[in-house]
């Protein structure tokens, strides 16, 4: 993306970049490359967005409204406006919204670029039909908080009515954010991350969050199976490539290397040293 040497004065939208990202898309056209583009309009809300991706350490993917040929800057960046200005502010509205132009044969590529959002942002907003209709009336009324809701979209219908009990009883208190996650996962929510078993081959079911940006395994059980299943055969394969010895360790168990200073193991080093610079080891 090209932009002048010299940053704009972006102190009277960064407040509001901070609270809520970028609403209206930059404009951008090529630049001579096909991966290379540079903005005709919305200098400022790059600057701004990049300042808050210094701050947080992460960049969050930016609208844009690529310009063809013969396109008026002007005329798109007005209709961008109005749309997004005829969208209702709450993600819920947003949703129902959504969820009727799909209905009407839209594809989420066509609602991204006529509201000037990101694709996963609109997977993320229709992915609310997930949740039962009163959780989702709860999140409109901010009852619910947005980290809440994420957990809960990887929640069965089952789970969903349990939480929605505790939350609708006064004498309970139902579990939110990380606490909430811990309670659909029985105390181990194992994200994919770590696994060492593929993936594409593991049998049993995998969800994931509202935002699509981490899964985890739903059966701890099935998952230490597969997962010791898949430790083993690298240790054979380890042995069949002639590694001498191979150990795999329990969870919770570190490898520990003791080193001894006497003069008997000084010397061990001393042979050894001298053995490897005869085979030309050491300089």
């Amino acid at each position: 993306m090209r932009h002048s040497k010299r940053a704009p004065d972006i102190s009277d939208i960064l407040p509001s970049v901070r609270a809520r990202g970028v609403l209206v898309p930059l404009l951008i056209r090529p630049n001579g490359t096909p991966d290379s583009f540079e903005i005709v309009a919305g200098r400022r809300r790059y600057f701004a967005a990049k300042t808050v991706a210094d701050e947080r350490g992460e960049a969050e993917p930016l609208p844009c409204a690529i310009m063809e040929e013969g396109d008026d800057a002007d005329a798109l960046e007005a209709s961008l406006i109005e749309n997004i200005a005829r969208l209702d502010p709450d993600e819920v509205s947003q949703w129902e919204t959504f969820a009727r132009l799909i209905k009407e044969g839209r594809g989420i590529a066509d609602i991204a670029a006529t509201f000037g959002l990101t694709e996963p942002q609109v997977k993320r907003i229709l992915a609310l039909g997930d949740l039962l209709p009163k959780i989702r009336e709860a999140y409109r009324r901010e009852e619910i908080d947005t980290e809440t809701v994420r957990h809960l979209t990887m929640a069965s219908k089952a789970q969903q009515k349990d939480w929605l009990a505790l939350f609708c009883d006064p004498d309970s208190r139902a579990p939110r954010d990380w606490q909430l996650k811990q309670w659909l996962f029985g105390g181990q929510s194992i994200s994919t991350k770590v696994a060492l078993l593929p993936i594409e081959d593991y049998p049993g079911l995998i969800v994931s969050d509202l935002f699509g940006e981490d899964s985890y395994f739903a059966d701890a059980d099935l998952f230490w199976q597969k997962q010791n299943e898949a430790i083993a055969a690298k240790r054979d394969a380890y042995i069949e490539a002639g590694w001498p010895e191979v150990v795999a360790l329990e969870p919770g168990q570190y490898p520990f290397v003791g080193l001894r200073k006497d003069a008997e193991e000084e010397g061990r080093q001393g042979d050894h040293h001298r053995l490897a610079a005869r085979r030309g080891g050491m300089s």
